[in-house]
């Protein structure tokens, strides 16, 4: 009876030391959180300072409105944390160029913490336009993204007078131009081109250098091409290539000079597509000088020449793309399967 007994309390003991060692296990294991399905993605290139109570560079105004108070999302090898609220608005700051904004961009997309299956993207920031075409304040949505510097350049004195001193390179022609999804831009058109935009006297006063009514216009909403360059070019005749190079690719016309949105596109295209993606931009500059000044004088200016109006133009790109995130946001089951029907 003794030996049987034992031999029944060992094996009860071992029982009940497994079921034990098994709840141990199962209470002390990390349980898996679902990713942050995200509905619309907004990217800054660079921010002042904080993200909220100073001078507001391109995120400040984002950060404000969808995520003062979250919690900051870290992801290896983006240059800053990512920002979510309850509704599926997500946001972050990518870094300026081309290879800062687009390794943060992929470090970002290919990150488990999130769920793009179903993304729209906002890629907003400054940026500058040429005097024929745009004003200070304005805000652009790009119809056509353009990369500046694939290809083959040349110095003008090394060439026939007049004559372009820019050619395509053979290979690039998958990943130098993206036609934005045209349903899309309507849409934001139609969203967003009566938002009553701000202004300042300085930009006031600055437009009034320029003879071009373009230059002249009070801010307003507008569509076109977007150059991407890492070269932040100044003058008339890089102004007259960017636009040359715009019509050779068969874009529209050229009408905002910037640093990031092809690259950014080019990353979110090989994982995602490019329907969802949107342009969104602001300018804070000519690309050009005035007729009574050089390129280099308006390269470097003189204090108090600058062109003022940046306070007001990064508060008018939030004000213009919030109008399409919330539309997004509240209208999820119409936009979640791809762009509705106008």
């Amino acid at each position: 009876m003794s030996l049987l007994w034992s031999s029944r309390a060992r094996a009860f003991a071992l029982s009940a030391a497994v079921v034990l060692f098994a709840g141990c296990a199962s209470t002390t294991q990390p349980r898996a959180t679902e990713p942050v399905k995200v509905k619309v993605f907004v990217a800054a290139m660079f921010e002042i300072g904080q993200n909220t109570g100073d001078r507001a560079g391109e995120f400040q105004h984002w950060y404000e409105r969808y995520w003062k108070g979250a919690t900051p999302i870290a992801v290896p090898g983006a240059l800053q944390p990512v920002y979510c609220n309850a509704d599926g608005v997500c946001g972050a700051v990518l870094g300026m160029g081309k290879v800062n904004s687009s390794s943060s961009m992929q470090a970002i997309l290919l990150n488990p913490k999130f769920d793009f299956s179903q993304t729209y993207y906002v890629i907003s920031g400054v940026a500058g336009t040429p005097p024929s075409r745009g004003t200070i304040g304005e805000v652009s949505w790009a119809t056509w993204l353009v990369d500046y510097d694939l290809g083959h350049r040349w110095a003008p004195e090394e060439n026939k007078a007049g004559e372009p001193t820019f050619m395509p390179r053979k290979g690039y022609e998958e990943y130098r131009r993206f036609k934005l999804n045209p349903d899309l831009v309507a849409w934001a058109m139609k969203l967003s081109a009566d938002t009553p935009l701000k202004d300042s006297d300085s930009a006031r006063a600055y437009r009034l250098r320029y003879p071009q009514a373009a230059a002249r216009r009070a801010p307003f909403v507008g569509t076109g091409t977007h150059m991407t360059g890492d070269t932040f070019f100044h003058g008339p005749g890089m102004s007259n290539q960017a636009q040359y190079i715009a019509k050779l690719y068969g874009a529209d016309d050229y009408v905002i000079t910037e640093m990031e949105a092809a690259a950014v596109t080019l990353v979110i295209k090989r994982t995602h597509g490019t329907d969802r993606v949107m342009s969104l931009r602001g300018a804070v500059n000519f690309d050009q000088g005035n007729p009574r000044e050089t390129t280099l004088q308006h390269l470097d200016p003189a204090p108090g020449e600058t062109a003022g109006g940046f306070a007001e133009t990064v508060e008018n790109i939030e004000l213009v793309g919030s109008r399409v995130v919330d539309h997004i946001v509240a209208n999820w089951p119409q936009w979640q399967n791809g762009v509705p029907a106008r």
